[in-house]
């Protein structure tokens, strides 16, 4: 008997009828004798229709009054799927975050998890229950609900499977597995077998969509085996693994292991900046303050006593906050400077462990970009990646080019042999 925990995203149970699937699919489980806990999100399109009523009220809602309302939409799934399980004699549970324990911090829609309680958990599955646990929400020491952003069931599951050290966690979602690129851009995009955690994490930090990156964080701190599996059709999936479990003939793999890219971004840029010890915190302070995360920087070389520019892109819902936080608190702290900001770019990124033992990587594509016409606009780079900054407008031609640039079109190389 093993004990499996499994996700199921707004798409798999996004109706009635895809609600009765899951129910039989666990109830496939349950009568091979494993315990199943199930974590669920809100139906497919319920969470956007939510904020969009919030927006037609008040166009700038308290964060709290959003945890309240947005929360409701995995309280629906629950119960409709604790009901489904029931008409199959399934024994079932529902609880939401509160009631199953997730503690968190209170930082409302971007709360992060400090501590389950499984005590009662535990004893409902030695009971033979199967737990429906609503993803994306938990509770703080006040008893407010709080949320863990967008894509915050995937930490739900990955943290309940490591505190109840389940034997894998499944990520159901409507994809097979992870690809070298999102197929939607590019129709050569390769599922993969298998990923490190290491270039998971990259690809999930970069814009990649499969899965929300802490929960892949957890997954590697707490040595959870996690898996992404399709709703809709049987397969192996893709298995997400510990760095030390690679072998010999991974070196053989592709250079780059996939293609993340996100036009969620907005750059900003101080123009003539005093260039002077403490500036960058005096810039990013406030920023980090308001618990916005900064992602890539570039702060021009500028002679001694002179003046420079400092870049940095934030997400793009986060744009206007930024600005307004700039333009009251930062400028009339440093007494000068300019603000540029824009928002309609995007970031391109290669992730691969290869790129540790091989040299050539960015010289390539920046080669690649430049036969096409895309201009850089900002570089970053890792052990692993490499991003750049690009118009938005060309976000999909770079990742079409890259992809076959870097031999990632696996059906072009198997028709030529």
């Amino acid at each position: 008997m093993a004990l499996y925990v499994q996700k199921f995203g707004g798409t798999s149970v996004g109706s009635v009828e895809r609600i009765k699937a899951v129910a039989e699919k666990v109830k496939g489980f349950r009568d091979n004798g494993h315990q199943v806990v199930v974590v669920v999100s809100a139906m497919s399109g319920e969470t956007n229709r939510l904020i969009g009523m919030a927006n037609e009220i008040n166009d700038e809602p308290t964060p709290r009054e959003m945890d309240m309302l947005v929360s409701t939409g995995e309280q629906v799934t629950i119960s409709l799927l604790a009901m489904a399980l029931h008409k199959l004699g399934v024994p079932a549970t529902s609880y939401t975050g509160s009631q199953v324990g997730i503690q968190t911090d209170s930082a409302h829609t971007k709360a992060r998890i400090q501590r389950i309680e499984t005590d009662e958990l535990q004893s409902d599955l030695d009971d033979g229950q199967v737990v429906v646990v609503a993803g994306f929400q938990g509770v703080d020491e006040e008893g407010n609900i709080t949320t863990l952003g967008r894509g915050g069931s995937d930490t739900t599951g990955v943290a309940l499977a490591a505190a109840l050290k389940a034997d894998e966690c499944q990520i159901y979602t409507d994809v097979d597995g992870v690809y070298t690129t999102d197929p939607r851009v590019c129709s050569k995009a390769q599922r993969l077998e298998s990923i490190t955690v290491e270039e998971m994490l990259e690809l999930a930090s970069l814009g990649s969509k499969v899965l929300q990156i802490r929960a892949v964080e957890f997954a590697g701190k707490y040595n959870v085996p996690l898996r992404v599996l399709s709703s809709f059709e049987d397969g192996p999936g893709t298995l997400i693994v510990a760095d030390s479990d690679q072998d010999e003939d991974t070196m053989e793999e592709p250079l780059i292991s996939g293609i993340a890219f996100t036009a969620n971004e907005a750059k900003l840029t101080l123009l003539n900046t005093p260039d002077v010890p403490g500036v960058a915190s005096r810039i990013l302070g406030p920023i980090a303050d308001a618990n916005i995360e900064v992602d890539m920087i570039v702060q021009n070389v500028a002679p001694a006593g002179d003046y420079t520019d400092f870049t940095f892109t934030v997400a793009k819902g986060d744009y206007k906050q930024t600005l307004k936080i700039l333009n009251e608190q930062v400028l009339p702290d440093l007494g000068e400077g300019e603000i540029k900001g824009d928002d309609n770019i995007a970031k391109v990124s290669l992730v691969g462990v290869g790129m540790r033992s091989h040299a050539g990587v960015a010289s390539k594509m920046f080669r690649v970009l430049s036969e096409e016409n895309i201009n850089i606009r900002m570089v970053s780079t890792s052990e692993i990646k490499i991003s750049v900054v690009i118009d938005e407008k060309q976000m999909e031609l770079a990742v079409r080019a890259l992809h076959k640039a870097f031999g990632l079109d696996k059906a072009d190389i198997e028709s030529e042999e």
